[in-house]
């Protein structure tokens, strides 16, 4: 398709909107496969391994204090007998599912699918979509009204004890169990509901493959579009009440509240909170434009991020049962670390805000909504860019004009902070900031070979203009 060379549509602050055409290259790029994460063998040792390590962890935690646990004596009777008392007798029926943690996980589950379908919201249309012909497609952002309805329902069901919060806590191996159950058999209807109706898009052919990365883009039940309420509504949401459970479960137990497990409520409240008050920002995210919904996202969305990201808040409340009396830190090393958190949050909620507001002005769907907090500089006017021949601009203002993804350097400044509030005691707190450097790594190198490949000498100035990706003069 011939470059168009006609003048482009601009949006009020002068900011040229999307094409609405594409290249060949477009069309190559999203329908290119390239087997990631070991190809077929490697994530089938992830589908498998992933929840191992997960219920692993949970006995480490409730039955261990947060240390690993392993045989005494590396020997055949010596880890047949780890094996037949720690996993079978002690571990195991300590992670199983139960019919009172079914109720709590699918409860909140199906709750949350209720609001996401039925409470109000803008529309914001969504990227144009090579694979529909550039079709946008359309998204009720209502996950600000659900969270708010979410807290107040929250509220009067533990003030009235029809179900008290602090339970979550008591059943949190079991909810675990249920979740990734879950994970699981949702994958499983939403790749076969795809294949009858034929909306599978950029198949390898091999099952496992096409299994973990997913069948369709775009799964949706009526205005619900599955894989973004997958991503804002559950997890999120799910790790913050576990946080919010032990908290009240210490203070049922003390009567005080310390305050590294009040540091955990307030990180998780805001993470959760900056999902859903910049929920509109989300359709026009590479999750949603790009990534198919399978194993990959439902599993990590419905079991991974919430009870894996929670371990912080689990190993302070165990600690204390334990020990009899919480951890504590020194007030200048308190302060600090909610320093860190607090600037981390500032440096996220804005970065992310100046990219997202930055494509919904190319895309037409810029909106100002009065959300809690609305930061100063979330939103940048007459923005710098680089345009590449592409057609799509480069931001080069704001944090993105400082270094290439900002949002993940403030990310990683959150995820270090959860953990150096618990002390040094455990390595599992910081489980959440050493996979998500894994993570990132994976997929800032993806990121940068897909630009390199689409915008091609623009890449190469843009990486001029921005040469670090984490840390000015760093990294």
């Amino acid at each position: 398709m011939a470059k168009d060379d006609t003048k482009p549509a601009v949006n009020s602050n002068g900011v040229p909107l999307f094409r609405s055409d594409f290249t060949k290259l477009d069309v190559k790029i999203d329908n290119e496969i390239v087997y990631e994460f070991g190809g077929p063998f490697g994530v089938v040792g992830m589908m498998i391994g992933f929840p191992m390590m997960m219920c692993y962890f949970a006995m480490s935690l409730t039955l261990h204090e947060g240390h690993f646990f392993f045989p005494s004596e590396f020997t055949v009777e010596g880890i047949k007998e780890w094996f037949a008392t720690e996993i079978i007798e002690k571990g195991i029926p300590a992670v199983l599912p139960t019919i009172k943690a079914t109720k709590i996980y699918m409860g909140y589950v199906l709750f949350s699918f209720i609001l996401a379908y039925i409470m109000p919201g803008p529309l914001v249309h969504g990227l144009p979509i090579p694979s529909l012909k550039g079709k946008r497609l359309p998204y009720v952002c209502n996950g600000l009204s659900a969270w708010y309805l979410t807290l107040v329902v929250s509220a009067v069901v533990h003030v009235t004890g029809i179900f008290r919060l602090s339970e979550i806590v008591d059943n949190f191996a079991p909810i675990m169990s249920v979740a990734i159950i879950w994970g699981f058999t949702m994958t499983t209807a939403v790749y076969i509901c795809s294949i009858i109706n034929g909306t599978q898009h950029r198949m390898s052919g091999n099952f496992f493959y096409d299994y973990f990365m997913g069948a369709p883009l775009n799964p949706r039940i009526g205005p619900v579009d599955l894989k973004m309420w997958a991503e804002t509504r559950v997890p999120w949401p799910v790790l913050f009440y576990i946080s919010v459970s032990c908290l009240l479960k210490q203070y049922e137990l003390t009567g005080q509240i310390s305050a590294p497990q009040a540091f955990m409520v307030l990180a998780h409240f805001l993470y959760v909170n900056a999902c859903q008050k910049g929920e509109e920002c989300i359709p026009t995210s590479w999750d949603m434009f790009y990534e198919k919904d399978g194993f990959m996202l439902i599993f990590w969305n419905m079991a991974g991020v919430p009870f894996t990201y929670c371990y912080a808040s689990i190993y302070l409340i165990n600690y204390q049962f334990a020990h009899g009396t919480p951890i504590t830190h020194s007030l200048p090393y308190t302060i600090f670390l909610f320093c860190l958190l607090l600037g981390g949050y500032y440096v996220f909620d804005t970065g992310n805000s100046q990219k997202n507001r930055f494509r919904m002005e190319q895309n037409g769907s810029f909106m100002t909504r009065n959300a809690f907090p609305q930061l100063p500089w979330g939103h940048i006017k007459n923005p710098s860019y680089i345009k590449t021949e592409h057609g799509n601009l480069l931001l080069t203002s704001g944090w993105w004009g400082i270094v290439r993804k900002p949002h993940y350097t403030a990310d990683l400044c959150m995820a270090m902070s959860w953990g150096l509030i618990t002390g040094f005691g455990s390595f599992l707190p910081y489980f959440y900031v050493c996979f998500f450097i894994v993570v990132l790594i994976h997929r800032v190198s993806r990121d940068m070979e897909r630009c390199a490949k689409k915008y091609g000498k623009d890449w190469d100035r843009y990486c001029e203009r921005v040469p670090y990706i984490f840390i000015p003069y760093v990294f």
